[in-house]
């Protein structure tokens, strides 16, 4: 009898095909050192995005059964960045990709190239609302968002309270870059798209971060954040009644080459004097960049599938696995600076499911919950990013 090593490599590849989730690959490459080889040399469509639970433990989505990757438990990440986990030490933070064990340090926050290079505070304009870099690099910063955009580029929105600035640096390079006079404002999400850094404001304002290099370092430089679409800083559907309130999150993710924004407001009622989040509701949208206004999208397809969180989210095409599109996955609570004041029902966070064709929100894996205080930065991780 010919060996299992012996499959063609055009079967193999339909075999993977068909296999949606990270830990099924991998125990398909773990076979045989030929079928090790075919899962790498073949192209096959991303599996479905890992959720990672701050404890080091692991999900390969649809399976409801945990894992951590031997060797190493990864605890203690506080982001994702791609496939790489976001973990801090000191005043500096470093990536740990748990696929390849590939690791990546990043400059200290106290460690900023101002552009302009002599920037001080005395030629910041006197305004009561003015708050720029210069104003906050002494203050408690976090890193709300990093995005891996290239092998030499990585962008992040570092956040002071709810205003932020946007920093980019080299991956490995001595400093970050922050344009020192540009007014810090309240980022919601930030996204790569089309070889610029995108930022979206809690006004649905979207801004393009445009990249150059410094000219006697080679290193990359923020030259210019300008204002690519006017959002409605004062919508209606962010009206309060006396018993109820409605909340939103913003996030962006490109689909098909396209910029999507997704509106995300969680409908809360009061409930003994305090206010209980009760459902989600979810709006898409499209940039026109040629008309700079949003445009209202009714469908994702019926091939894609949004993965959301604040901190990574990713378009993933799901039909060859024989799962429904035009749907968006998203966690309870995805954000630690969730200034808000509302509550949840129960202790425990999980994962939902939004349905674009009747708008309706279930839960696709019931028993997969983590407790909501203890393990907040609960993130999706994409197993095919580098």
């Amino acid at each position: 009898m010919p060996s299992w090593s012996d499959i063609p490599l055009e079967l193999a590849g339909l075999v993977l095909r068909l296999l949606p989730t990270y830990a099924d690959r991998a125990r398909f490459a773990g076979v045989c050192p030929q079928w090790r080889s075919a899962a790498r040399q073949l192209p096959v469509p991303p599996p479905l995005p890992l959720l990672a639970l701050p404890d080091g433990t692991f999900y390969s989505l649809p399976c409801t059964q945990p894992f951590r990757f031997p060797g190493c438990g990864f605890a203690g990440f506080n982001s994702a960045c791609s496939s790489y986990l976001v973990f801090p030490q000191d005043d500096i933070c470093f990536l740990v990709n748990p696929f390849s064990r590939a690791t990546v340090t990043l400059p200290a926050l106290s460690s900023v190239r101002l552009c302009p290079p002599n920037a001080d505070l005395k030629n910041v304009p006197v305004e009561p609302s003015t708050s720029t870099w210069l104003h906050i690099k002494d203050k408690n910063l976090c890193s709300r968002k990093l995005l891996l955009c290239s092998p030499n580029l990585v962008g992040a929105l570092i956040n002071h309270g709810v205003t932020g600035q946007i920093l980019v640096c080299q991956p490995g390079g001595p400093s970050w870059s922050v344009r020192a006079y540009d007014k810090c404002k309240v980022f919601e999400d930030m996204a790569f798209h089309g070889g610029k850094l995108c930022a979206v404001s809690h006004e649905e304002d979207l801004f393009v971060v445009s990249i150059s290099q410094d000219t006697t370092t080679g290193s990359p430089e923020v030259s210019r954040i300008g204002l690519a679409i006017k959002g409605d800083g004062n919508p209606e559907y962010l009206l309060w009644t006396e018993d109820t309130r409605i909340d939103k999150k913003l996030y962006l993710v490109e689909s098909h080459g396209a910029l999507l924004m997704v509106r995300r407001m969680i409908v809360s009622r009061l409930i003994l004097d305090v206010f209980v989040a009760e459902r989600n509701e979810f709006q898409v949208f499209e940039a026109d960049f040629n008309r700079s206004q949003w445009v209202n999208v009714m469908t994702l397809g019926d091939d894609q599938v949004l993965f959301l969180d604040r901190r990574c989210s990713q378009a993933v095409p799901v039909s060859q696995y024989g799962m429904p599109g035009d749907r968006i996955f998203f966690l309870d609570d995805d954000d630690e600076l969730n200034f808000t004041n509302f509550f949840y029902k129960d202790d425990n966070a999980s994962i939902s499911v939004y349905d674009m064709t009747n708008q309706e929100v279930s839960s696709p894996l019931p028993t997969v919950c983590w407790d909501r205080d203890r393990m907040r930065l609960a993130t999706w991780l994409l197993p095919w990013k580098n």
